[in-house]
């Protein structure tokens, strides 16, 4: 990944940092990017399967997987079938961010913010790559385990059906937490006819535990 992909705004954003604090942040962000970029090689697997909807919660078809709660219903509405994304930077932003951790704790704040800015866009990539080759499908935003009331526990269902331990290096803990840390599961409503591309609001993204503006009663305005 090249250090000009990282969306450094983001990042910012997830640091909590606006105007003159965004400004003279900048050479420690252009650093820190520059050092993520070498550390990392990003990943990511997605399969698109048809869903049918069961008493139970949505059924990915020829998984034995099934997306419970309100809130995946819901996202999933007017969807004939689903994507189910795997992405992540790798262990090398992990073990960057806790090297730094040992001796400059600015640095490595600002590294965890950049990675976490740094998976979505790889993210992003992937569904770029979706659209290209689903020219006439509609997509939806990616909603993860944990968002709303779909289990966390889905993650483990997720990287099962897609090899993702194997084939890209994702495994979870018993605890349900995605390792390498800077990962990202995800399902992706496809339609045949527009669906709902709403903002996803706090509860969607990277930064939701970590959100100094979210703490503060605020909102970043993604």
């Amino acid at each position: 990944m090249l250090a000009e992909q990282i969306d450094k705004q983001l990042a910012l954003i997830y640091m909590g940092a606006r105007g003159r604090d965004a400004s003279e942040l900048m050479p420690l962000v252009d650093e820190c990017a520059d050092r993520l970029a070498e550390a990392v090689f990003p990943r990511y697997i997605y399969r698109l399967f048809p869903i049918s909807r069961t008493p139970e919660g949505i059924a990915v078809e020829g998984t034995g997987l099934v997306l419970r709660g309100s809130s995946i219903a819901d996202h999933l509405e007017g969807c004939e079938s689903c994507v189910l994304l795997c992405a992540t930077l790798s262990a090398g932003a992990d073990t960057l961010i806790r090297q730094l951790s040992a001796y400059d704790m600015a640095s490595s704040f600002v590294t965890d913010c950049l990675a976490s800015a740094a998976v979505e866009t790889v993210c992003d990539e992937a569904e770029r790559e979706m659209a290209e080759r689903l020219p006439d499908k509609f997509m939806t935003w990616r909603f993860s385990p944990g968002y709303g009331d779909l289990p966390l526990e889905s993650q483990w269902r997720i990287l099962s059906v897609l090899d993702a331990p194997k084939r890209i290096g994702l495994n979870v803990t018993e605890s349900m937490m995605l390792v390498p840390s800077k990962s990202v599961t995800a399902v992706i409503g496809v339609s045949d006819r527009e669906v709902s591309r709403e903002k996803r609001g706090c509860t969607g993204c990277a930064m939701y535990k970590d959100c100094t503006f979210r703490k503060g009663g605020g909102h970043c305005g993604i």
